[in-house]
């Protein structure tokens, strides 16, 4: 018996019970109205309910009374042992060993899909994270945020929402200038000019546009730069999809900024033009002194924003505009956004300009801001010269160490990790600690193959150890936190749940064998033992998918 059949059960002898009481009050009730929970203790029971807190004020009951005519009613239900009313009036249950071991089969037969629910149904959600310039190499930084906005975005999936993982190529503006200005200095042998981007990774551009263009320095002045320029930024961008390709994260959407500003065909207005009649026409654009600007303190901002200079010229606000209204107008109902710690500031930006768009700012749009992380000992890029680079911690630390590291504390914590931990191959390690779990499922079933254990048989009544019980408990409450840590954007959640179930998995191991000793016979305990242990294999590969980081069969 599952958590959804069990609230299911719940449901059906709370409704007769609460409408006996007060005719009505059980209107529009659903099983997800009941939620139930693990007790901390487990002495309490296997699931514990407080529907009977919930209900009692509307149905003018006793908290306490309605529980026990609860208990009562669950007690004659098939699969549960017992119930017992505490406290107030909660309400604990305990299953017998065959309805909670029947969860063994369940998770094998359901394999990859166990864990995926639907509780993010019919949402369209976007995705924006990383979103580097292309000047330079991706660093420490953006593999946070690398690590989170994917793991968000498989949770999201997991839930079933439909989901785009977006990168913003921040490809126009003066910083792509300097980039080609500097580029083109190396190509000549010229020093960075002032303000300009300096390093190895410059000099190996530059060689490569010249390889690409022995010309260049036959063109025009102006032209020699635009060439360098567009040249480089194709291959740097070609650099920082490599770099997240071996980080395990793959973009659905590569959005350029100039196509913001393009001309649209047939001399059309730009998505920047369109931006500003579209936020005018929801009547939150005034005109003043020749500028033209957006009241976003009508939505909390802490002024007024420019979107258009009286000289003409659009501001990075116009840009925020009109890719905020394109991600609406290709059908994402709801935006995140992952930024870094020096975007506080974009927040009530963000979200007044989802106001000023006809949106509602705290339904429509999220801002997630990730805090800075370091790591002891790591040391300058020496291509870039002034930043640790993405490629330099997956080199020296392994991208699973770094990912399941990076996605296990929330966002908005800074984080300091310790490389000579996750260098370990120790249980100190959390990342080996779960991955070396994992890796122990499969080498019992190895070893049950070679020892004529297989699942044939399966018996859930047998599973009725004390540390079967507790983990058949954990391995039931994979669904619930996959949908929780979906629903409030937290990985770390699915982090920490793995590291629970290794620690009770190992516990079983240690208590209950797979394999018989000596001349024991192969018996029914043992097949369905080991659809305990693939099944607790199965859970720990799910959670490690979500998070991005492989699950070793061999370690």
């Amino acid at each position: 018996m599952n958590p959804a059949e069990l609230s299911t059960a719940l449901l059906a002898i709370v409704t007769p019970l609460a409408e006996a009481r007060r005719e009505g009050s059980a209107a529009g009730l659903t099983a997800a109205d009941l939620p139930l929970e693990r007790p901390k203790n487990r002495d309490h029971g296997d699931w514990s309910s407080n529907a009977a807190l919930k209900l009692a004020k509307a149905v003018g009951a006793n908290p306490r009374e309605l529980a026990a005519e609860i208990a009562s009613g669950l007690a004659q239900t098939p699969g549960v042992a017992s119930v017992e009313v505490a406290g107030p009036g909660f309400i604990n249950i305990r299953l017998d060993a065959a309805a909670a071991g029947a969860l063994a089969r369940t998770i094998v037969e359901a394999g990859a899909a166990f864990g995926t629910n639907e509780s993010q149904r019919g949402n369209a959600i976007n995705v924006e994270f990383v979103s580097a310039n292309p000047t330079g190499p991706l660093h420490i930084g953006h593999t946070r945020w690398a690590a989170l906005g994917d793991s968000i975005a498989r949770l999201l999936l997991a839930s079933g929402a439909t989901v785009a993982r977006e990168f913003y190529i921040n490809d126009a503006g003066v910083q792509m200038e300097r980039f080609g200005h500097s580029v083109l200095a190396s190509v000549k042998g010229e020093p960075t000019p002032e303000g300009g981007y300096a390093g190895v990774y410059i000099d190996d551009l530059a060689r490569r546009v010249l390889e690409s263009r022995p010309d260049l320095l036959d063109l025009d002045p102006d032209e020699q730069v635009a060439v360098a320029r567009d040249l480089a930024y194709g291959f740097q961008l070609g650099e920082l999809q490599a770099s997240l390709a071996k980080f395990h994260v793959a973009f659905d959407v590569w959005f350029s900024e100039r196509t913001l500003h393009a001309p649209g065909s047939d001399g059309e207005p730009s998505l920047v033009d369109e931006a500003v009649d579209r936020l005018r026409a929801q009547g939150h654009v005034f005109d003043d002194e020749g500028a033209v600007w957006v009241r976003t303190t009508d939505f909390g901002d802490d002024k007024d924003r420019v979107i258009r200079r009286s000289n003409g010229e659009y501001t990075y606000f116009a840009a925020d505009a009109a890719y905020y209204l394109n991600k609406g107008d290709r059908g994402f109902a709801h935006k995140i956004y992952l930024l870094g710690a020096d975007h506080h500031g974009y927040v009530h930006r963000l979200k007044a300009l989802a106001g000023a768009a006809g949106d509602d700012p705290e339904k429509d749009i999220e801002v997630l801001i990730g805090q800075l992380v370091s790591i002891n000992g790591a040391r300058l890029s020496k291509r870039a010269g002034n930043i640790i680079e993405m490629d330099d911690l997956r080199e020296w630390l392994g991208t699973d160490a770094l990912r399941y590291s990076l996605a296990r504390y929330p966002a908005d914590s800074p984080l300091t990790l310790d490389p000579e931990l996750l260098r370990k191959r120790t249980n100190d390690n959390p990342v080996f600690y779960v991955q070396y779990a994992h890796a122990r499922t499969h080498n019992v079933a190895r070893n049950a193959v070679a020892a004529g254990v297989d699942r044939s048989e399966f018996a859930p009544e047998l599973l009725d150890h004390e540390t079967e019980s507790a983990l058949l408990g954990a391995l039931q409450e994979f669904p619930r936190i996959v949908a929780f840590a979906a629903e409030v954007r937290e990985p770390h959640r699915v982090a920490r749940y793995l590291e629970e179930l290794a620690g009770l998995y190992h516990r079983w191991y240690d208590n209950c064998r797979v394999i018989p000793l000596g001349d024991e016979p192969v018996g029914s305990v043992h097949r369905t033992r080991l659809w305990l242990n693939d099944a607790t294999g199965q859970v720990l590969r799910n959670g490690l998918d979500l998070l991005g980081v492989d699950a070793p069969e061999r370690m």
